[in-house]
């Protein structure tokens, strides 16, 4: 059975190396998501739905059967959209963003500043001009451990910031757009709720979850990049969830 873990904003696929260690598989696969520590396609607008279409095509390329479909941040809002979609792509699913998917969602103040042209393009062009490690000590502020936070700090570049620009902004009205389709998922998922983080709305998780008909996890203690904080914890929560998707077979 493959696995595809989805990466978000501001990563590339690297963010889930502890955790694939943890998990000590070898049917694990990561898409990079356009512009995201590659290449944009010419003609790529790096929008939500552009984002979705990339990741509908990445199923059907990479398995013949469906996978267990594993998203963070942008990627978990993928993986409501996905699974709103297709969801015969997935035998199962996890994501830590299913607010994106209830109508009461609200984007935290960072992503408000991104959507507002002009102020998006002030907050990045301040940002790049710092080094690495100094941009490394807002990740350390959310619990993300030193050496990690220094190689997060590292992946953003030009055509990341215009791809995270450019998705936020085609995300003003996320929660209704894709809300309504949410509902009622037919395949086991789960969402996961990490109790310390500052982005992510743990209330509309639940909705969310709720609508879906999913299971919740509290995540005690771990913040947005749970994975990075504690991959052993992390491996052990979707370890346990597998085997019950396994069992139900």
């Amino acid at each position: 059975m493959t696995v595809v873990f989805v990466h978000g904003v501001p990563e590339t696929p690297a963010l889930w190396e502890a955790l694939r260690r943890e998990l000590r598989r070898l049917d694990v696969v990561t898409p990079q998501l356009p512009g995201f520590g590659c290449a944009r396609p010419s003609g790529f607008g790096a929008t939500k739905e552009e984002y979705v279409d990339f990741l509908v095509d990445e199923l059907e390329r990479i398995a013949d059967e469906p996978v267990d479909l594993v998203g963070h941040d942008w990627g978990g809002g993928l993986v409501v959209r996905l699974v709103s979609i297709r969801p015969d792509l997935v035998r199962s699913w996890v994501t830590d963003a299913a607010g994106i998917g209830s109508p009461k969602f609200e984007w935290h103040d960072f992503a408000k500043i991104w959507q507002t042209p002009g102020e998006g393009e002030q907050f990045f062009e301040q940002q790049l001009a710092l080094a690495p490690v100094e941009r490394a000590t807002v990740f350390e502020m959310w619990n993300v451990p030193h050496d990690e936070a220094v190689m997060m700090a590292g992946w953003a570049d030009a055509t990341m910031v215009e791809c995270i620009l450019a998705l936020y902004r085609s995300a003003v009205d996320v929660g209704r757009q894709w809300g309504p389709d949410f509902r009622d998922i037919p395949r086991p998922g789960l969402v996961l709720v990490p109790t310390e983080d500052p982005f992510l709305s743990a209330d509309a998780a639940r909705d969310g979850a709720a609508s879906a008909g999913a299971e919740t996890m509290e995540m005690p203690g771990l913040g947005h990049w749970w994975m990075l904080q504690d991959p052993k914890a992390g491996a052990q929560v979707l370890r346990d969830f597998w085997a019950k998707v396994d069992a139900a077979d």
